[in-house]
């Protein structure tokens, strides 16, 4: 087995999918998972789809195609605007695409004439995120030019929240976002037949007690994979949060002092002498680093404290426990450092539970869940 590895548990991802399908469904709220964090491994997101997800999306099309060809033949949508060089593997390998810019929906209303076929756009909205966005006075001229765009359809319009702001939104912000589908319905006719409110900062707001009005969807990521509330940072009860761990092996474990006193740079001082120092702590050295994960991410063992990072060795403090070299540390990673290990051409990922998720099923009903702690 290689050492460097995110092991994973689908078990635990399905479970967690399952979850958030019934909460949110009890809302009116579909979900669909957003596969980019794990770069669409089939696995990962066949436990998606095994715990209700409606759908799939990711940012990148070489992602989607690696599903595609592991035989996932549900709805998947880009969820970035595609490139101009992906135009026809967009066509060919998503359902919809979440857009921003007129003149990429042409595009992709030209390739879609040229395959024979017709996609489906969401209008992404500028709800104050500061990302990618139409400005809502500008929302309903941009619907309209994209229902007389031949080889596309106005599927829906969506809104972001957190990716760059990091503010969770308000009943009033979604308040908006299904007055801005009423106003599309208002000025261009057809049926806004997917009003998708966010991802997984949305949950408090979808999950409380007031009106979910037309919102009819999120894109959970976080969530799903890690139990968390992206905002806070805050585990999300009745969710797993260990679903997914980075092991390292231990290169190097030794005492050392806390500081070394620097060598004196003028010959006339004589010879160095190290005076003895006390303040001696154990120091282990892991063999991952960053190149392989966001470090800052990653969370350690009890009694273990982190040091500091290279490109290829990480420093935690281990003088409360006993490690050995050539064994194994395991550590938490959140949404950061799990993108950037899932990426990493030297990070392996063994799967476990991909033939059958035993007890998942019942996560739901045994624990109290989707409640903010």
């Amino acid at each position: 087995m290689t050492s460097l590895r995110v092991e994973i548990d689908l078990g635990k991802i399905q479970a967690n999918a399952r979850c958030l399908v019934r909460g949110l469904g009890d809302r009116g709220i579909s979900v669909t998972g957003v596969t980019k964090a794990f770069c669409g491994h089939p696995d990962v997101a066949g436990a998606m789809l095994d715990g209700g997800v409606v759908g799939l999306a990711d940012a990148r099309i070489k992602n989607v195609v690696r599903m595609r060809t592991a035989g996932i033949n549900c709805p998947i949508s880009m969820i970035r605007a595609p490139l101009l060089c992906e135009m026809e593997d967009a066509i060919q390998h998503c359902d919809a695409s979440y857009n921003t810019e007129l003149d990429t929906i042409r595009k992709l209303g030209a390739a879609a004439r040229k395959l024979g076929t017709s996609h489906d756009v969401i209008l992404v909205a500028e709800m104050g995120d500061m990302r990618e966005g139409i400005l809502p006075e500008n929302l309903n001229e941009c619907a309209a030019r994209v229902i007389a765009t031949p080889g596309v359809a106005l599927k829906g319009i969506a809104a972001n929240f957190a990716c760059m702001g990091n503010a969770a939104p308000t009943g009033g912000d979604m308040a908006m976002l299904s007055r801005l589908a009423d106003q599309v319905e208002g000025a261009c006719g057809p049926f806004v037949e997917l009003v998708s409110g966010g991802g997984s900062a949305n949950l408090p707001w979808a999950l409380g007690e007031g009106s979910t009005g037309r919102v009819n969807n999120l894109r959970l990521g976080e969530a799903i994979l890690l139990g968390t509330d992206p905002v806070t940072g805050h585990p999300i009860a009745g969710l797993h949060t260990d679903a997914f761990a980075l092991f390292a092996e231990v290169i190097e474990t030794r005492d050392k002092p806390s500081s070394i006193p620097p060598a004196p740079i003028a010959p006339e001082l004589g010879k160095l002498y190290l005076v003895p120092n006390d303040d001696y702590t154990a120091r282990t050295i892991l063999a991952v680093g960053q190149q392989d994960t966001d470090v800052s991410g990653l969370t350690f063992p009890s009694g273990m404290m982190f040091i500091g990072a290279t490109s290829d060795h990480t420093v935690v403090d281990t003088a409360n426990s006993t490690v050995t070299v050539g064994s194994e540390m395991e550590m938490g990673m959140n949404y950061s450092a799990l993108m950037r290990a899932m990426s990493a051409p030297d990070v392996a990922t063994t799967v476990h539970g991909k033939q059958k998720m035993n007890g998942s099923a019942n996560d739901c009903e045994t624990r109290p869940y989707l409640t903010l702690v």
